[in-house]
C-alpha cells in the first residue's frame, strides 16, 4: 500500500514538473503602423519667387543661349545673375530702369540712368528701354573690359570657374556670390542651356536660336538675324549716325532682339 502511495506521488510530481517546462504560446494580433508622410510646406513668399525665378529663365532662356554662342558667356551664368541681380525679375532696379544686372552707369555711359542705393547711397545705374537690351549689355560690358579677360579662358560649361571669376574680377562685393550663384544654377539646372549652346544636349539635335519675340511700337524696331545698322537706316530712311545717337550705341554692333529707336 505504500509502495503504490508513493508511486503515485511520485507521477505526479513527474506530471506537474513536465507541466511546468511546456512554453505556453499566445497569439497578438500586431496591428500595422501606420506611415505619416508630411508634404513641406512652402510659404506664399516662397511660392512666388519661385514662379518668378521660372518666368525669369523661361522669357530669356533663347537670349541666354544666343549670348553664349555669340560672345562665349555660359548661358547658366547669364540666367544666374539675372535672377540674382533682378530679384527673379521683382526688384526696385529692375522694374524703374529695366536693369537686371546691376550694372553701373561707369565712366563713359552716355544712355539713361537712375540713381538706387546699393554699397552707397543712390548710386548711378544704367536704365535700359527694355530688359532685353540689359542683356545685351551684360554681355558686351563682360566681353569689353580688361578686368574679365582670364573668365574667357575657362572652360565654357564651367559654370562654378566662372561664379568664382566674376566675384575675382569684382563683380560684386558679397562673398557669398559665387555659391549663391552656383545654387541658383543647380537647383534650377540652369547648367542644360549650357549643354544646349555647345551642342551636347542629348535632346536637342539643331536649333537656331533667337531672341524671344517682343512687342514694340512704331517707334521702335526689333533686331533679326541678317540685320545690320545700314539696312536699317535704309528702310526707315534714316542715317546711320542719328540711328546710333538715338540709341546710345559707340559702335555698329547689334544682337538679335535689341530694340532699336527709330523715331
Amino acid at each position: 500500500m505504500r509502495l503504490k502511495i508513493a508511486l503515485i506521488c511520485f507521477c505526479t510530481l513527474l506530471l506537474v514538473s513536465c507541466g511546468s517546462q511546456k512554453k505556453v504560446r499566445t497569439s497578438s494580433t500586431k496591428k500595422p503602423v501606420k506611415k505619416t508622410v508630411t508634404k513641406k510646406k512652402i510659404s506664399k513668399e516662397e511660392q512666388e519667387k519661385l514662379e518668378a525665378t521660372s518666368f525669369v529663365v523661361v522669357t530669356f532662356e533663347n537670349t541666354a543661349i544666343s549670348n553664349m554662342i555669340n560672345y562665349k558667356i555660359p548661358a547658366s551664368i547669364t540666367l544666374a545673375q539675372g535672377i540674382l541681380e533682378s530679384g527673379a525679375g521683382k526688384g526696385e532696379l529692375c522694374k524703374k530702369a529695366n536693369n537686371h544686372f546691376g550694372i553701373k552707369c561707369h565712366v563713359g555711359w552716355e544712355g539713361a540712368s537712375v540713381h538706387h542705393d546699393d554699397d552707397e547711397s543712390q548710386e548711378c545705374f544704367r536704365k535700359y528701354n527694355h530688359p532685353a537690351e540689359s542683356y545685351r549689355d551684360h554681355s558686351l560690358f563682360l566681353t569689353t573690359r580688361s578686368r574679365y579677360n582670364f573668365l574667357f579662358n575657362l572652360q565654357p560649361d564651367d559654370y562654378k570657374a566662372w561664379a568664382q571669376g566674376l566675384k575675382d574680377a569684382g563683380y560684386a562685393t558679397d562673398p557669398k556670390y559665387p555659391s549663391k550663384l552656383i545654387q541658383i544654377i543647380e537647383r534650377y539646372k540652369l547648367y542644360e542651356y549650357d549643354k544646349e549652346a555647345l551642342g551636347t544636349s542629348n535632346t536637342m539635335e539643331e536649333v537656331v536660336y533667337e531672341a524671344p519675340k517682343i512687342t514694340v511700337s512704331n517707334s521702335e524696331y526689333e533686331v533679326t538675324k541678317g540685320d545690320t545698322l545700314y539696312s536699317i537706316s535704309k528702310k526707315y530712311n534714316i542715317s546711320v549716325e542719328d540711328l546710333k545717337s538715338k540709341n546710345n550705341m559707340s559702335d555698329n554692333a547689334l544682337s538679335i532682339g535689341q530694340i532699336l529707336k527709330i523715331k
